[in-house]
C-alpha cells in the first residue's frame, strides 16, 4: 500500500509522528480480523513526503514492516519507520522484520510499544540501535496498548482476553419467565455482536444454553467473514446440536483459559448463559464487558437477570468498574465496561 505524498505536517516534526502512528494504528485496525493468532500491526516508511504503508497479513504471510519496506523500495533508505509493535528479531513463520529493516537502510524507528513476547521483548530494539538505526518507543503508546490488548494479555499471562458480552433490557433481563429471549435487541446491535464475534478466536457458551437455544455460534454478516471463531462449550453439546464440532471443556475456569491460551486463542467471547456469566464475573476473570441495552422492560422480579447465581453480600463487596465506550446501535445501546485495575482495549 502506498501513499503517494503528505502534505502536511512538516516533515521530521513531532507533528508528523503522531500523524504517522495515527495512520499506523488505523491500518493495523483494518487487519484486527486477519492476523491471530498473530498481532495486528500496522507500519508507515515515510520518505521525504511519501508515505508507504503496510499492515500484517494472515498467519505465513508478511508482517507490517516487510509489506510497508517492498512498497518503499530504495526509497527506505535513510527513511523513518513507524510500527504499532516491535519489530520481531527472531525467525518465525517470517524472517525477522528488524534485519529487514536494516537491510533496507532505515535511518530512524518509531514504535509505539515494546512486544511482550518472550522471543521479542526488547530484542528488536536492541538489534536495530546495535545495527546504527536510531530508535524511539512510546509514541501514541496507551493507544497502541488499548488496540493490542488482548495479543499483550495472551503474550504476558498465556491466557485470552475475555470479553462478556450480555444482551438485556434496560432492568437487567435476558429472557422472560418462559425462557424465550429472541429478540431482545435490534439488528444492528446484532450486527456489531457478529462483528465482536469475527474479532475472536473463540466463542464459549455454557451446555444448558445449548440445551436451551441451539446456537450456531458462527459469524453471519453480509460480507464474508475472513474466518469462524472456535466454538468452545463449558460441559457436554448434545448429539445434533448445531454448535457441533465445538471443543467441550470441562474443570476450573482458569484451567479452561490456560488450555484455550495454549491453542492461541488471544480473544475469547464469553456468550452465555446467566450462570457461565455468574461464574467468570465472581471469579474475576472477565476483562471486557459488553452490554447491549434495549429500550425495553420486563417490569417485574421474574424475568431471567444476567447473572445467576449469589452476588455481592453488601455494599462494599460491590464490584465496580468504568465505562470506557457507549454507542447508539438502532434503538439499542452498546456499553463497555471495564474492571477498575484492567487496561482499556478496543
Amino acid at each position: 500500500m502506498t501513499s503517494a505524498s503528505n502534505p502536511s505536517p512538516a516533515p521530521g516534526t513531532r507533528d508528523e509522528d503522531l500523524a504517522a502512528m495515527g495512520r499506523a494504528l488505523a491500518l493495523a485496525a483494518s487487519v484486527r480480523t486477519r492476523t491471530s493468532p498473530n498481532p495486528w500491526v500496522g507500519c508507515v516508511v515515510v520518505a521525504g513526503d511519501a508515505w508507504f504503508e503496510g499492515a500484517t497479513e494472515p498467519p505465513g504471510g508478511p508482517h507490517a514492516e516487510a509489506v510497508a519496506l517492498a512498497a518503499a523500495g530504495d526509497r527506505a533508505r535513510g527513511a523513518t519507520l513507524y510500527a504499532t509493535l516491535e519489530p520481531c528479531a527472531h525467525h518465525g513463520r517470517t524472517p525477522p522484520c528488524a534485519q529487514a529493516v536494516v537491510d533496507a537502510g532505515v535511518a530512524r524507528v518509531v514504535l509505539a510499544t515494546i512486544d511482550p513476547d518472550p522471543q521479542v521483548a526488547g530484542r528488536g530494539v536492541e538489534f536495530l540501535r546495535s545495527n546504527g538505526v536510531q530508535v524511539e518507543v512510546g509514541v501514541r503508546e496507551a493507544e497502541a496498548a488499548l488496540q493490542l490488548a488482548p495479543y499483550l494479555k495472551h503474550r504476558r499471562t498465556g491466557r485470552p482476553w475475555v470479553v462478556l458480552k450480555l444482551a438485556a433490557t434496560f432492568d437487567g433481563r435476558i429472557a422472560a419467565p418462559d425462557g424465550s429471549s429472541r429478540w431482545l435487541t435490534g439488528e444492528e446491535a446484532r450486527a456489531d455482536a457478529h462483528r465482536l464475534r469475527a474479532a475472536s478466536d473463540a466463542v464459549l457458551v455454557g451446555a444448558g444454553t445449548v440445551r436451551a437455544d441451539d446456537p450456531e455460534l458462527t459469524v453471519r454478516l453480509d460480507e464474508s467473514p475472513e474466518r469462524q471463531p472456535m466454538r468452545v462449550v463449558l460441559g457436554h453439546a448434545p448429539d445434533g446440536a448445531r454448535v457441533l464440532p465445538a471443543l467441550e471443556l470441562q474443570g476450573e475456569l482458569g484451567d479452561v483459559l490456560d488450555e484455550l491460551g495454549g491453542k492461541g486463542v488471544l480473544q475469547l467471547l464469553v456468550e452465555g448463559g446467566a450462570r457461565v456469566a455468574h461464574a467468570f464475573h465472581r471469579a474475576g476473570l472477565v476483562d471486557r464487558y459488553v452490554l447491549y441495552l434495549a429500550p425495553a422492560l420486563f417490569g417485574g422480579d421474574d424475568a431471567l437477570a444476567m447473572f445467576r447465581g449469589p452476588g455481592a453480600p453488601d455494599m462494599g463487596a460491590l464490584w465496580r468498574g468504568r465505562i470506557v465506550a457507549v454507542e447508539q446501535l438502532g434503538p439499542d445501546l452498546r456499553i463497555d465496561l471495564a474492571p477498575a485495575t484492567t487496561a482499556e482495549a478496543t
